[in-house]
């Protein structure tokens, strides 16, 4: 069966089914976020299949979903996590209680409704939200917790396939309460032997964390690497 594609105004990108496979990452659009495919479905096949290849969703409320894989890749190798001294003190202090895994429906609902510079919405939508509950039920997606009082007050979440970590989004109600949650999870993370995290795309906030950009070739070799040991 020919591959039917989708014709945008800067070039033309492949349309998924439930059947069909993604097209290689050659043919992810020439710009920033590297689209490269529309439609499909958010299966727990559909994503695991895409995250072992580069690829991530990311669309709004009544868009198509769209699969993208960035060239070049945010990433950040744990072994390289810088901890400002700021945050130092607030680690030693141990305001939080951090957990693993206790409330992931809670964190990724909590992510859903932040709001974020520059986006007037979020892309957390209902069908993510089911799509990644189920991954977490399946042991794939994962959470990390800080609670104070009793109460769920920042958090993040991700995709962990074999030693590959894919972080997706994180909030907080209490100032430090995310990055304190993320710095716990990748301490976590490298003690299980992962070797990569992926960041997606560039943000400030990330790269004062020590992640940094690499060529999606790159990426590529060292996640094929990652998800088969584990």
């Amino acid at each position: 069966m020919s591959q039917a594609y989708y014709q945008l105004p800067n070039g033309r990108v492949a349309c998924v089914n439930g059947e069909s496979e993604f097209p290689p990452l050659s043919a992810a659009l020439h710009e920033p976020n590297g689209l490269i495919a529309i439609g499909g479905d958010l299966s727990p096949a559909r994503l695991l299949s895409a995250y072992q290849q580069g690829i991530f969703p990311w669309f709004s409320e009544g868009e198509p979903i769209m699969w993208w894989s960035p060239n070049p890749r945010m990433v950040l190798f744990p072994n390289e996590l810088k901890i400002s001294n700021s945050l130092k003190k607030t680690l030693n202090n141990k305001p939080f209680e951090v957990r693993f895994n206790t409330a992931f429906h809670a964190v990724i609902t909590a992510c859903s409704s932040t709001l974020r510079a520059g986006q007037p919405g979020t892309w957390i939508t209902e069908d993510i939200i089911h799509a990644y509950c189920a991954l977490h039920h399946a042991a794939y997606a994962l959470s990390a917790e800080c609670w104070l009082e009793g109460k769920l007050v920042g958090g993040c979440y991700g995709v962990k396939i074999g030693n590959m970590f894919y972080g997706e989004s994180m909030f907080h109600h209490e100032t430090d309460a995310s990055k304190v949650a993320f710095v716990r999870l990748v301490e976590k993370l490298k003690n299980e032997g992962v070797g990569l995290i992926d960041c997606q795309m560039k943000t400030v906030h990330l790269a004062n964390f020590g992640a940094r950009e690499i060529e999606r070739d790159h990426f590529i070799q060292q996640l094929t690497r990652l998800t088969k040991n584990g």
